[in-house]
């Protein structure tokens, strides 16, 4: 660390406190020194707190996504004739739930969505999506290739973003020292190995949801759906999740392949949906709690708010995909496939196919089944 680097940087935070956003080069340049540790900690830390005070422009969080992909990502290109499609919430929400986007995303792989998933371990809840994942008996510390394996023969796979595998710098060294959201939180989550250009995404903060989608297009997506969804009932009034709400109404804009953004919001009450108590969709605290339930919902053994939520973000999923014109379209898919047996086999088939030893994964597995 050299002088000039700490007053350089310094001068970065104290315009980011008078509220002057960062050009793209600009921003990747700053986390470029965040993820090689080349200024204090502290400064680090000031960074993102004032960047995060701020608001993130499109620029910043493509500038953050520019760092950690091309300096601590590593790049696992799939067979040509998958399309990848990712979903994936940016956690630091204020209303906790159990994990919805790793259910969605086998809703979706078993009716054919090619799923190529990057996530992390909780930070700030029991039940995050890495952390589920390996409760159900899949191997999140595999080699990278493992995952883009099991990706092109189970439909889906999973990259541990916090796992050296993945992101062999820094990556992981940030986020488990933060505690709030920040830019980092969304840029990193954008940094899959596997580039998807198609993809659902759920933002802490509904002021998010514009400069997310626009920095997604910016850094290669062509379609995408980015939504924040309401809690309403909850014991803050203003509680959001990031996940298309059941509770309450959800926040979305819409990424078209023409490269068009629309807004829209979602009222589940206009599907049918969201006739419960609001707490059944926080998690226990307890994770052998959540796995059995996750796969009894899995085995389509569960009618409940849960259910609700699974088939309302696997309906996004199909909706950012194109497979269909409208979320009534999208919701009857996801209800087919729960009521089947196809959901629970693909759920086994990447239990089997992400691992370095499938048979004690499965039987991980299945200790869960009732």
């Amino acid at each position: 660390m050299t002088a000039e680097i700490h007053h350089a940087f310094g001068a970065l935070i104290s315009r980011l406190t008078r509220r002057q956003n960062l050009a793209r080069k600009e921003a990747a340049q700053a986390f470029a020194t965040v993820l090689n540790n080349s200024t204090t900690q502290m400064q680090q830390g000031a960074f993102l707190a004032a960047l995060r005070t701020k608001g993130e422009t499109e620029a910043e969080i493509a500038g953050a996504w520019d760092a950690i992909y091309h300096l601590d990502t590593v790049k696992i290109p799939l067979s040509p004739r998958l399309l990848p499609v990712e979903n994936s919430g940016t956690g630091m929400d204020t209303f906790k739930t159990f994990n919805i986007s790793t259910a969605a995303a086998l809703v979706a792989a078993a009716r054919g969505v090619c799923m190529a998933r990057h996530g992390s371990r909780s930070i700030t809840s029991s039940c995050g999506t890495v952390d589920m994942a390996e409760a159900l008996g899949v191997d999140v510390e595999c080699p990278a290739e493992m995952v883009a394996k099991s990706i092109e023969t189970a439909g889906i796979g999973l990259f541990n973003g916090m796992s050296a595998t993945v992101h062999p710098g820094a990556l992981g060294r940030i986020l488990s020292r933060i505690h709030f959201g920040s830019t980092l939180n969304i840029a990193a989550s954008l940094a899959n190995p596997a580039m998807p250009t198609v993809g659902l995404r759920g933002v802490y903060d509904r002021e998010m949801i514009l400069p997310v989608i626009r920095a997604m297009k910016a850094i290669g997506y062509q379609k995408a759906v980015v939504v924040h969804g309401v809690a309403d009932g909850a014991a803050s009034e203003r509680a959001g999740m990031d996940e298309a709400s059941v509770i309450g109404p959800t926040f979305c804009a819409r990424l078209f392949e023409s490269g068009d953004i629309e807004t829209f919001t979602l009222h589940p009450r206009a599907y049918g949906l969201g006739k419960g108590d609001p707490g059944d969709l926080a998690p226990s605290g307890n994770m052998d709690t959540e796995a059995r339930r996750f796969v009894r919902l899995m085995c389509n053994k569960e009618n409940s708010l849960r259910k609700e939520a699974i088939m309302l973000n696997a309906a996004l999923i199909f909706y950012a995909a194109d497979m269909v014109a409208d979320v009534d379209h999208g919701l009857e898919i996801a209800a087919n496939a729960m009521e089947s047996a196809e959901t629970f086999d693909t759920l086994r088939a990447w239990v089997a196919a992400q691992n370095r030893d499938p048979e004690t994964g499965l039987q991980t597995l299945e200790k869960w089944i009732q």
